[in-house]
């Protein structure tokens, strides 16, 4: 798909690429632009490069272009450390790091700066040579200026396409790789999950969304930071993309959306679903995905909304996709958008998701994360499969967290965050009978609280939750 999408860029063409931003024929140029620029810097298929570039056209360009040329990209996350990124920068060993002038400033003078915004580079050039990505301020490197492209002939073959560092520590990080083949069947997969039509725009901001849907020949919107129901009301486009703290604060704002709303890197609540339905979506999706097998299963707000059972239904595996359950109930994925590996180590059969589930044919339902279990006595209690029934009308999020009780057992806390303007009162009348069906899992205390986000994506800090509980929901 990736090919096809480069090879189908025209220069000559005036149709938007990203809306408000770019052109289709602007994109072509710079595309051809990168790869000139990459092929004269002496980069040849299976180098890599790293990448701290904010995401807009250049950035999108440059991916395309490494991927014509069969480079790897190492994407740069600045709100992992400097440590952290010193590390990552060591194990992915780029022959080349492209950073915009915000993210060499960063590193750089405005570092005191950043790190009030908790944002911290290191020094991008301690272990590689540095270009700059567009306009370039006081200080910065050396500008990767786009030139013709003098051998057109792309890099016709598989291997490594992009690293995504996930989790470690400075001595060990972790990085996912994924082929030039699983990301392209990856594309293909959210491409035939999203179906989107030429000509009608699409709101998402992760690759993933970006590129199928410039292939189908849609334009792509990021969603506005601010004033997203405006963006929209104008657009109206026939499909969106928002992480789950997006949708809940753009139905806090009383955005109304219109076609089809996807959702996912964060668990995706039925009710929320129903919201977003309720605030004119056609259809609302939640989506499983994971930066190993992305995207993994998807399931419409229906038939969310009609499951009974115990556990969080995600949907039926998309085509392609296989899954068993391993030792301790652990869900394992394979299938052609499956990663290759973890960086230095050898290829995956198959991945371990980390989370407790079950299959009822090609139906996946989760129990949660198997590290997050709770030992209450002799239970071993999976919060995954309660935590569905916390999520009652009135309630925005909801975990179930165990608190060390001081004896090497546990106690289990529920901890409630309410939808603006719900009183406590009316939620507690709610859970009392979806608390009662709890069995041995049924909490010891419920208490009412904002729960943390953590990471890029911003989902619930069960780490933090639990502090929150052990302190009864004081800060």
């Amino acid at each position: 798909m990736l090919a096809e999408l480069i090879d189908g860029l025209r220069v000559d063409d005036d149709r938007p690429a990203l809306a408000g931003r770019c052109a289709r024929g602007e994109l072509a140029r710079l595309v051809r632009g990168y790869c000139g620029a990459l092929r004269e810097h002496g980069l040849t298929a299976g180098d890599t490069v790293g990448l701290a570039v904010r995401p807009g056209p250049r950035s999108l360009a440059t991916l395309l272009a490494a991927y014509r040329l069969g480079l790897r990209i190492a994407v740069l996350d600045p709100s992992a450390g400097p440590d952290v990124l010193l590390a990552r920068l060591a194990l992915a060993k780029p022959r080349l790091v492209l950073a915009d002038a915000t993210a060499q400033a960063v590193a750089g003078w405005a570092a005191p700066l950043a790190r009030r915004a908790h944002v911290a580079l290191p020094d991008l050039g301690a272990l590689a040579p540095v270009r700059t990505i567009g306009r370039r301020l006081p200080g910065s490197a050396p500008a990767l200026r786009p030139r013709p492209d003098r051998n057109p002939a792309p890099y016709d073959g598989d291997g490594d396409a992009v690293i995504v560092f996930t989790s470690g520590t400075t001595s060990r990080p972790r990085a996912v790789v994924h082929t030039r083949a699983s990301l392209s069947a990856g594309m293909a997969a959210v491409r035939d999950l999203v179906r989107p039509e030429p000509g009608v725009p699409v709101v998402g901001g992760t690759f993933f969304v970006l590129l199928p849907t410039l292939a189908a020949g849609a334009p792509v919107a990021f969603p506005a930071r601010r004033g997203l129901a405006r963006q929209l009301r104008r657009l109206a486009p026939q499909a969106t993309y928002l992480t789950p703290p997006q949708l809940r604060a753009a139905l806090a704002a009383g955005v109304r959306f219109t076609g089809r709303v996807y959702s996912g890197s964060a668990p995706v609540s039925a009710p929320l679903l129903a919201a977003v339905r309720r605030a004119g979506a056609r259809e609302a999706w939640g989506v499983y995905a994971l930066t190993e097998v992305f995207p993994a299963a998807a399931v419409e707000s229906a038939a969310k909304a009609a499951f009974t059972g115990d556990g969080d239904l995600i949907g039926e595996l998309l085509p392609g996709v296989s899954a068993r359950v391993g030792e301790g109930g652990r869900l394992l994925l394979a299938g052609p958008t499956a990663a290759d590996r973890y960086l230095g180590e050898e290829h995956l059969d198959w991945i371990d998701t980390g989370d407790v589930g079950r299959l009822d044919g090609r139906t996946v339902v989760l129990g949660g994360r198997a590290k997050d279990m709770i030992l209450r006595g002799a239970e071993n209690i999976y919060p995954g499969l309660y935590e569905p029934a916390l999520h009652v009308p009135g309630v925005e999020l909801a975990l179930l967290v165990g608190v060390p009780a001081g004896d090497g057992d546990e106690r289990v806390v529920a901890v409630v965050q309410p939808a603006a303007g719900v009183t406590e009162q009316t939620v507690r009348a709610a859970l009392r009978d979806p608390l009662a069906r709890m069995g041995a899992a049924r909490p010891d205390a419920v208490i009412f609280a904002r729960i943390p986000l953590a990471g890029r994506s911003r989902k619930p800090d069960r780490a933090a939750t639990a502090r929150l509980a052990a302190t009864g929901g004081r800060r």
